[in-house]
């Protein structure tokens, strides 16, 4: 004799109380406190020193956050997208420093280079001669207080 009886109707009904009973016992989902940090793997650059001290770095986007100091050292991280020097094969080397809001750029007095200036590297023809440029002990200085927008300098040997 056949114990087992077969009820389509049944079956269809065990299944539905299993599902809901599942669906009822399924913990409430949350949002996860998610983040996208900011990181970056940068190639490329080049290094500057001045002994003691050696750096090493790229140019990259400026990152969000303020210089790391400590005492009378600042690092700041990205690059300037302020002032920029344009290396002239031949010509005295030129160098950038701030101090506040006071940039310097500054060059080896040799006789016949001149210092000029421009806003885009796109329009070749629109470089003109910097004035103010000072000089002291055998070394040229342009002194910029607060400057605004994009900056590219060049010596030029007429």
């Amino acid at each position: 004799m056949n114990t087992n009886v077969f009820l389509p109707g049944r079956s269809r009904l065990l299944s539905l109380f299993s599902t809901l009973a599942l669906l009822a016992l399924a913990l409430p989902v949350q949002a996860q406190p998610y983040s996208i940090n900011w990181y970056k793997v940068s190639g490329g650059g080049g290094t500057s020193t001045n002994s003691p001290y050696t750096v090493s770095g790229t140019i990259g986007q400026h990152d969000a956050s303020r210089p790391l100091t400590s005492g009378s050292y600042e690092l700041a991280g990205g690059f300037w997208a302020l002032i920029s020097v344009l290396q002239t094969p031949g010509a005295p080397t030129l160098y950038i420093s701030h101090s506040g809001s006071t940039v310097t750029v500054f060059w080896q007095d040799e006789l016949g280079w001149g210092l000029q200036q421009n806003n885009t590297l796109t329009n070749s023809l629109s470089w003109s001669a910097s004035g103010g440029v000072t000089t002291s002990s055998g070394t040229n200085y342009l002194n910029l207080v607060s400057p605004t927008g994009n900056l590219f300098f060049r010596l030029k040997h007429p």
